[in-house]
C-alpha cells in the first residue's frame, strides 16, 4: 500500500461511467420493470453504492476510504443502459476506484437481473470521466 500519510487532506470527487448494451426488447422490460428479476434499475443503484463503499475489501492495496457521497444513476436508451457513478470523499487520496468499481458492479447487475431474456448484452465502456480534488 501506497504511504499516503504526508498528503494533505483534500476533498475529492470522481465520476465514472459504464454501458450495458442490449436488444430493444430488453431494454423496454429493463425499463418497465417487467423482467424475470423485476426492478433491473433500483436492485442495480443499491448494488453500485454497495460495491463503492466496500472497494478497498475488492481492489488489493487499495485504501479504505470514508466516502461522504455515492451516486448512482441509470439511463435506459434505445438498445443500452447507461450508468453514472460518483463518489467523494474528504482524504489523502482519491476515490477513482471507488467511482469505477460502482459504475462495473451496478453494469453486472442490469446484465445479471436481464441474461434470462438477452444472451447477448454486452458490457461495455467503463471509463473514469471526471477526477477532481480542492484544497480545505
Amino acid at each position: 500500500m501506497i504511504d499516503v500519510g504526508a498528503k494533505p487532506v483534500s476533498d475529492r470527487r470522481a465520476v465514472a461511467q459504464a454501458t450495458v448494451r442490449m436488444s430493444p426488447e430488453t431494454a423496454e422490460a429493463v425499463a418497465t420493470g417487467s423482467g424475470p428479476k423485476g426492478d433491473v434499475i433500483g436492485a442495480a443503484r443499491i448494488a453500485g453504492i454497495q460495491a463503492a463503499k466496500r472497494t478497498a475489501e475488492l481492489i488489493p492495496l487499495c485504501h479504505p476510504l470514508p466516502l461522504t457521497h455515492v451516486s448512482v444513476e441509470l439511463a435506459v436508451g434505445d438498445d443500452r443502459v447507461e450508468i453514472t457513478a460518483s463518489a467523494e470523499t474528504t482524504a489523502q487520496t482519491g476515490v477513482e476506484m471507488e467511482a469505477l468499481v460502482a459504475a462495473t458492479v451496478a453494469a453486472l447487475t442490469v446484465y445479471d437481473m436481464a441474461k434470462a431474456v438477452d444472451d447477448g448484452m454486452e458490457l461495455a465502456e467503463v471509463r473514469l470521466v471526471e477526477k477532481t480534488k480542492a484544497p480545505l
